[in-house]
């Protein structure tokens, strides 16, 4: 007798096809998961049950077939009807105990699946509560019939018959069938084989018993290279009791984008969940992928990833303190492995280390930061200063390294991702330490003062001044090392800030000239620029020499755009046509003599 399905099958189809499974190659998976389930619920009968699963391709049915074959638990005809036909009815299922935890998946729904690549879905089922073999036949147009099969079944259990549409057939192929049962059931613990070929081995590599350490861990970096494609720094167990999980996470070689969320292999219960599997970790940990397997944890709809709930952020959070151990361990263990760790990780360690203190000391410890007085390790520098001093740019550390270094001030890069802010939580570790941002103008404290006596110093400076006023602006002129720098600039950030809102204002009209308006300060910026011109460079020492007015203002502009480009500073158009007029009007000086000069 033909009867209909409850849905509208072909939408249901179509659902399934384009906004749930990734790609057909899911119904051989949800056949297996079904295959498993029937075992496991046989099994719940009698406990030593040797379930198997054995699978023929269209190159041995020899009438262009697919047959998935288990011995498991087998249907009644009610049970037929209730899971091959009701689509999401759980009252029955709990009753007749196919939801509870021991199994994967649910016959409807991983049935229905078959009609991604079948128009036709056949199945001969016999039950082990007894029973004769049923046949039930399901269509793609939404009709099927339940009916006495022509043959028993030699013994309980269920076979799944798929004729494949004409553009599907190579997902019947024998090729295609033992690859993607490999994948998926691999590590299932029921015998499993596709044309006789085995396909299951039944044990997590992980939990692999090996004679030594050592052999354990290249074996485990072989599955990482097959899986993976890399062979990992290092590798480390995961366990999470909570939810049954057990696993490995591999630390990778190189370098991997801080904002990427690599996937995960994860198996449910030794059935592949996904490959791709994201969430796992802790965003910070971006450096590991892991393969795990869990019992718990709950799969989505296309149980393909994992679904968000509190069981999963309760086992992110013991993930994330997994890995949190071992890198502290790390650097007491394995200090040569931390050392290749962190030139290639260093970035997730510092943005963990934002928050957390034990990562900050092992930043502390062991990352070496950019100093004036070379590579050095932040309990390095501290050591050697009372005072731990940075720049908020890489800019600027290259501009006044070396100048601080020659005044015995230590100076730190904080320009890099995370470094200044890392150092700002260094009193977490020592409340004693002084950490601050760099002053530039702490810097012109601790040169020698210009002679006071020295005519030609105040002769220049007075010329100076009036060529550096509209630049706000002021020559200062001082002894310090090194010599081979002819003029240092000490930007005041706050006259930077004010040109900015100044121009941008300019720039724009209407309501948000208005808004501009409102916030910029009503008194100008107290601060100005300094021109620090070093008396011990021969550049400046010749300037003093100069007597005409026209020449000096020259000099002046031409320091001060070296400066500026010394410390790659912001040109705006001011200091741009100022430093082409100073180098023009210098070569013309030098080609021509000074009458070439207007």
């Amino acid at each position: 007798m033909e009867r209909s399905f409850q849905v509208d099958l072909r939408g249901i189809v179509d659902l399934l096809s384009h906004h749930l499974y990734s790609s057909p190659q899911v119904f051989l998976r949800e056949v297996l998961q079904n295959g498993v389930d029937a075992i496991a619920a046989r099994q719940g009968l009698h406990p030593q049950w040797p379930g198997r699963i054995d699978i023929e391709t269209i190159e041995h049915t020899g009438d262009g077939t697919l047959r998935i074959h288990d011995n498991g638990i087998g249907l009644t005809e009610d049970e037929v009807h209730t899971f091959l036909v009701t689509i999401g009815n759980s009252s029955k299922r709990d009753e007749l105990g196919f939801t509870r935890q021991e199994f994967l998946g649910q016959f409807g729904i991983g049935l229905l699946s078959c009609f991604l690549v079948s128009d036709h879905v056949r199945v001969l089922t016999r039950s082990a509560r007894g029973g004769p073999t049923l046949e039930w036949l399901g269509r793609s147009s939404g009709q099927y019939s339940v009916t006495r099969a022509a043959v028993e079944r030699p013994e309980p259990g269920t076979t799944v018959v798929l004729s494949p549409r004409p553009d599907h057939g190579r997902w019947f192929e024998y090729a295609t069938v033992l690859e993607l049962a490999r994948k998926f059931g691999g590590l299932v613990p029921v015998p499993m084989a596709v044309a006789g070929t085995p396909v299951s081995t039944g044990t997590l590599p992980w939990q692999v018993p090996y004679p030594t350490a050592a052999e354990r861990t290249a074996a485990l970096y072989d599955y990482a290279e097959q899986t993976f494609g890399f062979r990992p720094l290092d590798c480390l167990d995961l366990a999470v009791a909570e939810v049954g999980l057990t696993g490995v996470a591999f630390i990778l070689p190189m370098s991997a984008n801080p904002a990427g969320r690599g996937g995960h292999r994860v198996y449910l219960r030794r059935m592949l969940l996904g490959d791709e599997v994201a969430d796992l970790l802790p965003e910070w940990a971006f450096f590991a992928r892991c393969v795990v397997d869990t019992a718990e944890l709950r799969p989505t709809a296309s149980r393909e990833s994992l679904y968000a709930d509190d069981l999963l952020d309760a086992t992110r959070r013991a993930l994330d303190s997994r890995i949190r151990d071992w890198l502290v361990t790390l650097s007491v263990t394995d200090p040569a492995t931390l050392h290749a760790f962190l030139s290639v990780h260093h970035l997730g360690v510092k943005a963990l280390a934002l928050h957390d203190d034990a990562m900050l000391r092992l930043v502390f410890d062991w990352w070496p930061m950019e100093t004036g007085w070379g590579p050095l390790t932040l309990a390095e520098f501290c050591r050697r200063s009372p005072v731990v001093r940075y720049t908020t740019t890489a800019d600027e550390f290259r501009e006044l390294a070396s100048v601080a270094a020659a005044q015995g001030i230590g100076l730190i890069n904080g320009g890099y991702t995370y470094d200044a802010a890392l150092m700002n939580r260094l009193t977490n570790l020592d409340p004693a330490l002084v950490v601050r941002g760099l002053d530039p103008a702490e810097l012109a404290t601790r040169f020698d003062a210009a002679p006071e006596d020295d005519p030609r110093v105040a002769y220049i400076l007075g010329h100076a001044r009036r060529t550096l006023a509209p630049l706000d602006c002021v020559p200062v002129a001082k002894s310090f090392d090194p010599a081979q720098l002819p003029a240092l600039f000490l930007a005041d950030r706050e006259v930077y800030r004010s040109r900015e809102r100044g121009e941008t204002r300019a720039r724009t009209d209407g309501l948000w000239a208005d808004v501009l308006a409102v916030v910029e300060p009503a008194d100008p910026p107290d601060g100005t620029h300094q021109l620090v011109l070093n008396l011990r460079n021969p550049i400046v020492m010749t300037l003093l020499a100069l007597t005409d007015p026209r020449l000096i203002g020259l000099a002046i502009e031409s320091l001060f755009a070296q400066a500026l480009l010394q410390g790659r500073h912001p040109l705006g158009a001011t200091e741009s046509a100022l430093m082409n007029r100073s180098f023009s009007g210098l070569l013309q000086w030098a080609m021509r003599g000074q009458d070439a000069i207007r």
